[in-house]
C-alpha cells in the first residue's frame, strides 16, 4: 500500500487477497527482494527507471498496452524480461514485476516468495539437519551451488512460462484429438467448424511458443548476450570507467550506445575476475528450459500434422464421393441417350403418316418397339463397359 508517495511492505498473498477483495484497486508493480520479501509498488514509469537504471525504451517493451515479442535484455544494471504475461526487471538484488494481481501473475509473485531466499536463510531453523547420515554435506553443497539472485529469479519465471505454454498445449491437445476424430468419422459443418477454431486457436500458441523458444535460442548462440545478464559479477566486479556517472548508467541501456559500453564494462571486469568468459553456468539453465519449450513446440508440430493428415483424409472422402456422383450421373446421362432414341421411335409413330403395313393391325409396331428396345438397352450396356474398360468408372 502507499500513503503520500510511501512504500508500505506487505506480504506477497496480500496480492490474492486484493484480487478478491476489491477490482478497483490498480497494483502496477512488485518489489521482491533477496529474502522473498514483497512491496507494492504504485509509482510512475520515471520512478522505475532511476530505480533500476534501464532506459525509457525498455520499459516500453513491457507496457501490456503495446504489443512486443518475447524479450529477455541484459542491460548495465538490469535484466530486462518479457515473456507472455510474466513482465519483470531483475537487478543483482531485487525483482519489479508488473501487474501482481493477474491471475497468471500470482503464481508466479508466490514461486519467488519460496524460491528467492538463499539456501543459508531457508535453512537457519533447521539445526536438526545434521542428525541425518549426509546431512551436513547436502547442505554444503547446496551451498556450493547456489547459483546468483538474478538467475533464481530468471529461473522461476522461465519455468513459470515453459510450464504455463505446456498447460496450454496439453489443454488444446485433449480437446483437438477427440475433435479430429469426430470429423474423421463424420464430416459434418458443425465437426468442421469446431476443428476449425481449434485449428486458429493451435496457430497462435504456436506463435507464442515459437518466440519464445527463439528468443533462448538467440541467447545461447551468443556469449556476449549471456555475459550481459551476470549481474551479480558486473557488480562484484566494481565499477568500470563507464558506469561511474548517472548519464553513462542512463545510456547504458541503448541498444547502440549501450553495446559499446557494456563491452568495456565487461572488459574492466574481466581484468578484476578474470572469468567474464565463464558462462556455463547461465547456458546450463537457459538450455534446460530450451529443451522444455522446444518439447512443447514439438508437441505443437506433431498436432499440426495430425491435422493435415486428417485434411488430406477428408479431402480424399470428398473426392471419392465426388467420384462416385460423377459415376451415377454418367449412368443417368448414358440411360438417358438410350431412353431419347426410345422415345424418338415412338414419335415418329405418333405422327399422322400414311405407311403400307399400317394395315396390320399393330403387329409391326409392335416388333418395332421391342427391336428398338432392345437395340437401347444394348447401347446403355455399351457405354458402360467402355466406362469401365477406360477406367471412368470403379468395378
Amino acid at each position: 500500500m502507499v500513503r503520500d508517495g510511501e512504500v508500505v511492505p506487505v506480504d506477497p498473498g496480500v496480492a490474492v487477497v486484493a484480487k478478491k477483495k476489491s477490482q478497483t484497486v490498480a497494483r502496477s508493480w512488485i518489489l521482491m527482494d533477496c529474502t522473498g520479501e514483497g512491496e507494492v509498488l504504485d509509482v510512475d514509469k520515471y520512478a522505475i527507471m532511476h530505480r533500476v537504471h534501464i532506459h525509457a525504451r525498455d520499459l516500453r517493451i513491457l507496457d501490456p498496452l503495446l504489443s512486443y515479442p518475447s524479450t529477455i535484455l541484459g542491460r548495465e544494471k538490469a535484466i530486462v524480461l518479457n515473456l507472455e504475461h510474466i513482465k519483470a526487471i531483475i537487478t543483482a538484488e531485487e525483482v519489479l514485476l508488473r501487474d501482481p494481481t493477474d491471475e497468471y501473475v500470482i503464481p508466479v509473485v508466490e514461486e519467488l516468495h519460496r524460491r528467492l531466499p538463499p539456501v543459508n536463510v531457508i535453512r537457519q531453523g533447521q539445526v536438526n539437519i545434521k542428525e541425518y547420515p549426509g546431512g551436513q554435506n547436502d547442505m554444503e553443497a547446496s551451498e556450493e551451488d547456489e547459483s546468483p539472485f538474478e538467475f533464481r529469479a530468471l529461473e522461476v519465471a522461465l519455468e513459470a512460462i515453459c510450464s504455463f505454454l505446456a498447460a496450454r498445449t496439453t489443454e488444446l491437445e485433449s480437446a483437438a484429438y477427440p475433435a479430429l476424430d469426430d470429423l474423421t468419422s463424420k464430416i459434418s459443418s458443425r465437426n468442421l467448424d469446431r476443428v476449425r477454431k481449434l485449428k486458429s486457436a493451435m496457430t497462435r500458441l504456436t506463435a507464442r511458443v515459437q518466440k519464445v523458444r527463439d528468443e533462448l535460442e538467440q541467447l545461447l548462440d551468443d556469449d556476449d548476450d549471456m555475459a550481459d545478464l551476470y549481474l551479480s559479477r558486473k557488480l562484484a566486479g566494481g565499477s568500470s570507467p563507464v558506469s561511474g556517472s548517472g548519464a553513462a548508467n542512463w545510456f547504458s541501456a541503448s541498444p547502440t550506445i549501450g553495446s559499446k559500453i557494456s563491452r568495456a564494462s565487461r572488459a574492466s571486469v574481466a581484468t578484476l575476475r578474470g572469468d567474464e568468459n565463464d558462462v556455463e553456468e547461465l547456458e546450463m539453465l537457459l538450455e534446460a528450459y530450451f529443451m522444455q519449450i522446444d518439447g512443447t513446440l514439438n508437441r505443437l508440430t506433431t498436432l499440426r500434422e495430425y491435422i493435415d493428415d486428417t485434411e488430406d483424409y477428408i479431402n480424399i472422402q470428398l473426392d471419392n464421393h465426388r467420384n462416385q456422383l460423377i459415376q451415377l450421373e454418367l449412368f443417368l446421362s448414358s440411360g438417358t441417350v438410350c431412353v431419347s432414341i426410345f422415345s424418338l421411335v415412338t414419335a415418329i409413330f405418333g405422327m399422322n403418316i400414311p405407311y403400307t403395313w399400317n394395315d396390320n393391325h399393330g403387329f409391326m409396331f409392335k416388333w418395332v418397339v421391342i427391336v428398338t428396345g432392345i437395340g437401347c438397352s444394348l447401347l446403355f450396356l455399351l457405354i458402360v463397359y467402355y466406362s469401365h474398360r477406360k477406367g471412368l468408372i470403379g468395378s
